[in-house]
């Protein structure tokens, strides 16, 4: 399936010279602050509650952000996490694209019991379902199945849930 993004076109400069009309300065000053603090910060609860406080985020309980995570500095309440989930190592999770004639609003929907790879990017308008694994490295540019194993760039399933259920098996 495509990514659900909402486009907006615009004229003129590129739709990243538009910035500021599209999300307030101070809000991506806050972000940002909020953002780089957690990156560094080695407590995980500390991390959660910073994100869903002030960033807006549905985060769910038990959930891991690695040391260096990058969330969307922009939109950062369009990513929702499920619970008991692992997010790697400097993974980048985006909610917006800037482009040259238009930008991009989608948002990113990452389920319960995941577990993403470090230096993943996670582009917007993607849904990865409960139980899915993501091999470090991966561009996930769309929707990943429930209990996939997926990687690479382009991104591909390398194993179906049922699949992993079959590996997995003593």
């Amino acid at each position: 399936m495509s990514r659900r993004t909402t486009r907006y076109p615009v004229e003129g400069a590129n739709s990243l010279w538009h910035v500021y009309k599209t999300v307030p300065f101070l809000k991506v000053v806050k972000n940002f602050a909020v953002i780089q603090l957690a990156r560094y910060t080695p407590f995980l609860g500390m991390k959660n509650w910073l994100y869903r406080t002030f960033l807006r985020m549905k985060v769910g309980d038990q959930t891991s952000f690695a040391l260096m995570v990058m969330l969307d500095v922009m939109f950062p309440e369009k990513i929702s996490v499920g619970r008991n989930t692992v997010i790697g190592y400097n993974t980048t999770i985006l909610a917006h694209e800037y482009l040259v004639k238009e930008y991009r609003l989608g948002d990113v929907e990452i389920g319960s019991e995941v577990m993403i790879g470090a230096n993943t990017t996670i582009l917007p308008g993607v849904i990865i379902g409960d139980g899915a694994i993501i091999s470090a490295g991966t561009l996930v540019h769309k929707d990943v199945p429930e209990g996939a194993f997926v990687g690479g760039n382009p991104m591909r399933v390398i194993y179906s849930k049922e699949e992993m259920q079959e590996r997995m098996k003593f």
